[in-house]
């Protein structure tokens, strides 16, 4: 049986691996293979293979920052594709509640239209089922849901100005805006629209697919942005536009029949300045985070240096100074005349109270802990670039599924050190506890979201997959050790790093004063005080929702403080691992330089 789970290990492991080396060779960084368009010539032959003439346009759920519910397209009852077909979504599109859909919205390679019609919508408010699909839709309008629609893989950016004359591209646009009874414009809403009470549907788009032409083939172009601008047009004839006139208004309290045409302008550009390669570039420099991330980084290094100082001066003149005391009382009154750190020599290494616990949370968080260096590793080289959808978190579930391994193997080792006999108990605590809360709290959010009919909620069959891994993979390898682990993504390896060495530095520092105190029970107390940084997460937590955020409504408020326990209990297992070892590498290294009599 133990041969059988290392060779099914060892085969996952090499399927794995092998997929992502196909992806890395089919794909060059940042993301996917670049696609040639070419013009369709009357008379002449259809494009082939390597150059076409077709753009299609792809659109995703519909998500605001006023609500953590995000909705799929067609939940909105817009325009949809007659032959809907859904394109292939990885595990990780699927656990960030993605849903890709094909669009009417269809293109010719510098083709131009001009209010092209793609359908109308007619509703009867006084019938219940035309009632609610308006109400729902003005719901959208007045908390901001935002379209995210994709063009070669690319996503379709509103770009506009904001302060100090910058221009902010976002990879979304609004369904529409709403002016308050009092005349308040809210979110989009322009000096045109007016009307008090109102909503305003954003039933028009301008979209304009800049191209850059390939050098040194024979023919074919690349696209390298799409930018677009919502408009809102109450057509006189809706089967033949013009897009003239006022905006397409629907009052809050108005009655009878709807009529919402949904039109579209499309235009095409030569862009010689921007490559393939960096067509991503506008978008992440239109972020204004930047400057924030780099005084966060600097603020936190000082932090550190200052740590290291301090980590420094005990390493390298109390400590050494100390040792060198300890090793010089060879008379039977020195030795009977100990202080300090060294008269707990003898009961430093008993096993603490709840060991098995304790080893249980240091094999979940080793388990953490690499799956996040190897992930970060992975984003910063660019396999898991935002042009790579799914990536980052297929990735992170996979790496966990398969670092059951070091899991399994820290839990008993530690347990083993602590004494345990009960071996059998803790195999299968470190495989079920903290995977268990945290897949517990996951399925009743999953439930909140199936109830309330959102994209994010998982499918039966995805939740079934996740179990099967969890159980066939994850947890067979952590038995076998019983028996004998945005797109800113330097930035966020930067501050992994940094995380990391403070909560070493600070938890090797109140651990030296703590044995200077006489006080040797340090396996837990070094756990909690790196740990407890997950408090200070949680409380930050609570802070931003109140102080920043807009949610409203009591199933997105329980869906966020349900993720954030979550991620409050894996960082807390994350961080207390890091303090634990960083305390019992010191606490193993000064103990083996002491002469103990």
């Amino acid at each position: 049986m133990f041969v059988f789970l290392q060779l099914r290990f060892v085969a996952v492991s090499l399927f794995i691996c092998g997929a992502l080396l196909r992806e890395a060779g089919s794909f060059y960084l940042p993301g996917l293979a670049p696609v040639s368009f070419c013009e369709a010539t009357p008379g002449d032959r259809e494009p082939g293979a390597e150059c076409q003439d077709k753009i299609e346009l792809f659109v995703n759920r519909l998500d605001s920052v006023e609500s953590v519910l995000p909705y799929e397209y067609t939940a909105f009852d817009f325009c949809t594709d007659d032959k809907l077909k859904r394109p292939s979504e990885n595990l990780g599109q699927v656990l960030f509640g993605e849903r890709i859909e094909q669009s009417p919205y269809k293109f010719s390679f510098k083709k131009k239209e001009e209010c092209k019609h793609v359908c109308t919508k007619n509703y009867d408010t006084n019938k219940a089922e035309d009632k609610t699909s308006v109400d729902f839709l003005k719901k959208g309008m007045l908390l901001n849901y935002q379209h995210h629609w994709i063009v070669d893989n690319m996503p379709v950016t509103w770009c506009y100005d904001v302060e100090d004359n910058q221009k902010f591209c976002n990879p979304g646009f609004p369904i529409g805006c709403y002016v308050t009874d009092t005349g308040r414009a809210k979110d989009a809403c322009v000096s045109d629209f007016n009307d008090k009470d109102t909503f305003y549907i954003f039933n028009h788009v301008d979209i304009t697919i800049f191209y850059h032409n390939v050098e040194n083939e024979n023919s074919g172009s690349r696209l390298v942005a799409a930018k677009m601008e919502p408009k809102s047009y109450k057509q006189s004839n809706p089967e033949t536009p013009d897009c003239t006139g006022p905006p397409m208004s629907l009052s809050n309290k108005g009655t009878g029949p709807i009529t919402i045409p949904y039109t579209y302008s499309v235009h095409f550009k030569e862009e010689p300045t921007i490559r393939w390669a960096s067509r991503w570039d506008y978008i992440l420099e239109s972020m204004p985070h930047t400057n924030i991330q780099w005084f966060s980084i600097m603020n936190s290094l000082v932090i550190v240096l200052f740590l290291s100082g301090m980590v420094a001066m005990i390493m390298l003149r109390t400590l050494h100074k100390d040792i060198a005391r300890y090793n010089q009382m060879d008379s039977v009154e020195d030795a009977q005349e100990e202080f300090g750190w060294k008269l707990v020599h003898g009961d430093v290494f008993r096993p603490p109270r709840k060991g098995m616990l304790l080893s249980v949370f240091l094999g979940s968080g080793t388990q953490i802990f690499i799956m996040t260096f190897v992930t970060l590793f992975f984003a910063c080289l660019g396999f898991l670039s935002p042009a790579n959808r799914g990536a980052l978190m297929t990735c992170a579930v996979v790496l966990w599924v398969l670092l059951g391994t070091p899991a399994g193997y820290v839990a008993a080792r530690f347990y083993k050190s602590f004494g345990g006999e009960k071996w059998k108990t803790n195999v299968l605590l470190t495989a079920f506890l903290c995977p268990g809360v945290v897949f517990a709290d996951f399925f009743l959010m999953n439930l909140i979201l199936w109830g309330e009919g959102s994209s994010a909620a998982m499918p039966f069959g995805t939740l079934v997959a996740i179990l099967a891994l969890w159980f066939c993979i994850s947890k067979p390898v952590t038995l076998t050790t019983s028996h004998q682990m945005y797109y800113m993504f330097g930035f966020l390896f930067l501050v992994f790093i940094i995380l990391v060495i403070t909560c070493s530095e600070a938890t090797i520092l109140l651990c030296y004063f703590h044995l200077c105190a006489e006080d040797y029970h340090w396996q837990w107390r070094s756990f909690l005080t790196s740990g407890f940084t997950a408090a200070y997460f949680l409380v930050y937590a609570v802070h931003y929702f109140f102080s920043k955020l807009q949610i409203t409504g009591l199933a997105s408020t329980i869906l966020y403080f349900g993720y954030t326990m979550i991620m409050a209990l894996i960082f807390f297992l994350f961080t207390g691992t890091i303090g634990f070892f960083a305390c019992f590498w010191f606490v193993t290294k000064i103990y083996s330089v002491v002469k103990v009599d």
